[in-house]
């Protein structure tokens, strides 16, 4: 599958979340989102810029989880483009000792609240982190993700292809905290190297 994809930092996602619904957004998921990625101890996957990553969905008790590979980036007119390969598991525990077991080590934790909408052909997510800017990422083909742009109502030049790590310093240089993508971080416990995210 190919993933196409923007960010934008958001200002107040509760109206941003409204304006979406009434264009007539599903409402796919509301729950917490838990990325943990991995990679050899000798960097191999960040060196070729590729990502492994088990993803679990928590709502209500409930857990769902994914195993997901992507490859290489790719930048097309502004838009970040890359090769992903998801399917869904059993025991998202599980497949985390079998992963362990192969000898990946875990190089970043992400944690974040998200909502996850379908509008018109893309995919809305608006997430908060633990301590860090409330970001909105888009996915679809350009044409839904420039029609998703204009019904949420912020600034296109806002809209990036940039990673999560741009995000992270831009919010560290704007408040001089140190910003926290995960649970951990959030408590004081910076394992990973910032290039990871």
């Amino acid at each position: 599958m190919r993933e196409v994809e923007l960010k934008s930092v958001v200002d107040d996602a509760v109206l941003r979340r409204r304006r979406v619904e009434q264009a007539g957004a599903t409402l796919l998921f509301e729950g917490a989102l838990r990325d943990v990625r991995y990679d050899t101890a000798g960097g191999d996957l960040i060196r070729r810029d590729h990502v492994l990553r088990i993803r679990t969905y928590a709502h209500a008790g409930k857990i769902e989880g994914h195993l997901d590979w992507k490859g290489e980036t790719r930048y097309e007119e502004g838009f970040k483009i890359r090769e992903e390969i998801s399917t869904t598991v059993g025991d998202p525990e599980v497949l985390a000792s079998i992963v362990s077991n192969l000898g990946f080590l875990i190089i970043r934790e992400i944690d974040r609240e998200i909502a996850q909408y379908s509008l018109h052909g893309a995919v809305v997510r608006f997430e908060h982190y633990p301590r860090m800017d409330d970001l909105v990422e888009i996915e679809g083909d350009a044409g839904v993700i420039e029609k998703a742009i204009l019904t949420i109502g912020l600034p296109r030049s806002g809209f990036t292809s940039e990673r999560l790590t741009d995000f992270v310093a831009r919010f560290e240089r704007r408040t001089g905290d140190r910003a926290a993508v995960s649970s951990r971080e959030r408590g004081g416990e910076f394992l990973y190297r910032e290039n990871t995210a």
